[in-house]
């Protein structure tokens, strides 16, 4: 397996006012996030499954072929009987004019309570 990170140098310790500046804590944080990150990756690749590989094992040009064929012909059957499945009838149409039911008095709220 190759690695995805690899693990960086530290950085050289700097001179500041005549005064050393050390980094002996960053790399001490580096390889622990270093080693939690090649714990998930290692968890994560144990985990994958390649399906472009398993799917091709052991299938052959004429099995394919033969594979194709099959779903064609369901394929060409299901569409065959959709052909003859009718539409449903449109909802009824209560008015030829709806602008004149939109501006007519609406329904008086006492109608209303008695549905």
């Amino acid at each position: 397996t190759k690695r995805l990170l690899e693990p960086a140098a530290s950085p050289p310790s700097k001179v500041l006012n005549g005064a050393e500046q050390s980094y002996h804590s960053l790399p001490a944080a580096r390889t622990d996030e270093q080693a939690m990150l090649s714990s998930i990756l290692a968890k994560t690749a144990i985990n994958i499954i390649d399906v472009s590989a398993a799917d091709s094992q052991g299938m052959e040009q004429h099995e394919y072929m033969d594979r194709a064929r099959q779903y064609s012909t369901r394929l060409a059957m299901l569409s065959t009987n959709l052909t003859h499945w009718k539409k449903l009838p449109l909802l009824p149409s209560l008015t030829n004019q709806p602008h004149q039911v939109l501006a007519s008095d609406p329904v008086p709220f006492a109608d209303l309570q008695q549905v």
